[in-house]
């Protein structure tokens, strides 16, 4: 399955398998954001399409904070908080 992450210079896609956690699915970017992660800000692809941008989808209230249990799903649009 895929998630994004997103930022001004990119988007990327980032394969994994399905029932990856969170913090599994941030060491695939880079092992020192698995290492320190601390939460996930996540939009569904679809929600983040419908309002535009990541602001409005956050005004709405559909970007949500899931921890390290949190079981990533195939179209999320996620912004890793880490600290290393």
């Amino acid at each position: 399955m895929t998630f994004f992450t997103a930022g001004e210079p990119e988007v990327r896609a980032w394969t994994i398998v399905r029932g990856t956690k969170a913090p599994q699915a941030a060491g695939k970017i880079h092992s020192d954001i698995e290492r320190g992660f601390i939460r996930a800000e996540i939009v569904s692809y679809d929600d983040l399409m419908t309002n535009g941008t990541y602001a409005a989808a956050k005004e709405k209230g559909l970007v949500r904070l899931e921890g390290k249990e949190y079981i990533m799903q195939d179209g999320d649009v996620t912004y890793f908080r880490f600290n290393v």
